[in-house]
């Protein structure tokens, strides 16, 4: 886990931000592929936002502290409350300031929220095995590898295999008052 400041900052993504997301999908396009699909148009955007609309799904923009710019982006995805208490994580650089370490600090930044405000005790990341470069960052952020899930999520016109991966809170930790108590 990251110790030091961070050199960025979450934001919520919001429907104003479509204009710069799209424009920096596009721009990151083969960067992103084979790994995943982000919405790179208007239309695609305000579909894709509606996921945040019931709260069981948060996306961010990873924010450089210094210039504003977003430098890649975050999803807490699928939160379950009673005894799970979990969530998976999305992410992405964005090619104009990946390979700075960015998107390790956001992501960072992204578990101590879950943790602490969201209260939750469990996230998974379910990369691609090719994925070099995503399997670094939680690599350095502390998760654990739990084995390959076959044909776990449909990208690029077929169902991918996925490495996960997961990090639980650490102690103490104060639990969601979902949680039941026995």
């Amino acid at each position: 886990m990251i110790k030091t400041p961070s050199r960025v900052e979450l934001h919520p993504l919001t429907l104003s931000d479509q204009d710069e997301f799209c424009t920096l999908v596009r721009a990151s396009a083969e960067l992103h592929h084979p790994w995943m699909q982000l919405p790179a148009d208007a239309e695609e955007f305000h579909a894709w936002m509606r996921r945040f609309d019931d709260g069981s799904n948060r996306g961010f923009l990873i924010r450089v502290r210094e210039t504003g710019a977003a430098a890649g982006m975050v999803n807490v995805n699928s939160i379950i409350r009673g005894r799970y208490q979990g969530a998976s994580l999305g992410y992405a650089a964005f090619a104009p300031s990946a390979g700075r370490g960015y998107v390790t600090e956001g992501l960072a930044l992204t578990l101590q929220h879950a943790f602490t405000d969201l209260r939750l005790h469990r996230l998974e990341a379910n990369i691609q095995p090719g994925n070099k470069a995503s399997l670094a960052v939680v690599r350095r952020l502390g998760f654990r590898y739990e084995g390959v899930s076959p044909a776990y999520l449909y990208i690029d016109g077929d169902w991918r295999d996925h490495e996960r991966w997961s990090v639980t809170a650490p102690t103490p930790w104060t639990p969601d008052p979902s949680l039941p108590a026995v």
